[in-house]
């Protein structure tokens, strides 16, 4: 039983990148000391990582999973998410709209309903919002990532620096209390950093498979961050941790589970 509990939680981490103490516990119906003695071992062993509520992959700071497998993965979270941060914008704000595939659920639910400036290094965001009049979007100059449909590099930066903006709706590719914001790309990290530098307001989405990870690249500590948006499968206690350093965290309850 014990070989195979180990064996499975190894394959869990190969299929998802992470598992959450949470789960294994409901899966395997043993105790929270049984499954952390299991994380330690297969620590030890060099199969995973573990991180704050669970344990990530050992490649996972360095390699981003691909942008179709992050698409449909935790969609219904994505959506609910989306749908929680549109509340927090009003019309005639000038917000930066990050790359993500949670920030495109969201650009998906702002057409037709806000009236607002939308600047973006997505293409496939600009792409939603182009034919909405009363949507006015800048694409950010820059290089192209294929596959992701992104842009960045100086230029990107560059342009950014341009622009003062009311807020910046941010993805996550990572959070921790130690580590704060992080994420995969050097470049879009870097641009994510000028975002925020033009801003007063960050609202950071980020469902539940986000939190307790560490990316290779730190985006921002998180003081910068004003607001989270979550799924409410999120860790109860890093919540309130969160909240503990002034941020505001708005959850969302996930239709369809």
């Amino acid at each position: 039983m014990l070989h195979d509990r180990r064996n499975k939680i190894i394959q869990m981490i190969s299929n998802e990148r992470m598992v959450k103490v949470s789960d294994l516990i409901e899966i395997f119906n043993v105790s929270i000391e049984t499954i952390r003695r299991d994380l330690e071992y297969l620590e030890k062993k060099g199969y995973l990582k573990r991180v704050y509520g669970g344990a990530v992959s050992k490649s996972m700071y360095g390699l981003e999973p691909e942008y179709s497998s992050r698409e449909v993965r935790h969609y219904n979270e994505k959506y609910a998410i989306a749908l929680k941060a549109l509340e927090l914008i009003d019309d005639g704000d000038i917000i930066e709209v990050d790359i993500g595939t949670t920030t495109l659920e969201f650009a998906k639910l702002l057409k037709g309903k806000k009236k607002v400036t939308v600047i973006t290094n997505s293409m496939q965001i600009a792409m939603v919002l182009a034919d909405d009049k009363d949507i006015n979007v800048i694409l950010l100059g820059g290089n192209v990532r294929g596959g992701e449909f992104s842009t960045s590099g100086f230029l990107s930066e560059n342009s950014m620096d341009l622009f003062n903006v009311d807020k910046v709706i941010l993805g996550i590719g990572g959070i921790t209390i130690e580590g704060g914001i992080t994420d995969y790309h050097i470049e879009e990290t870097n641009l994510r950093r000028h975002a925020i530098g033009r801003t007063n307001k960050v609202i950071a989405l980020g469902d539940h498979s986000k939190f307790g990870v560490t990316a290779m690249n730190k985006v921002c500590s998180l003081q910068k961050i004003d607001t989270i948006v979550t799924d409410n499968q999120t860790d109860k206690q890093m919540i309130a941790k969160l909240r503990s350093f002034g941020i505001k965290i708005f959850v969302a309850d996930v239709v369809g589970e």
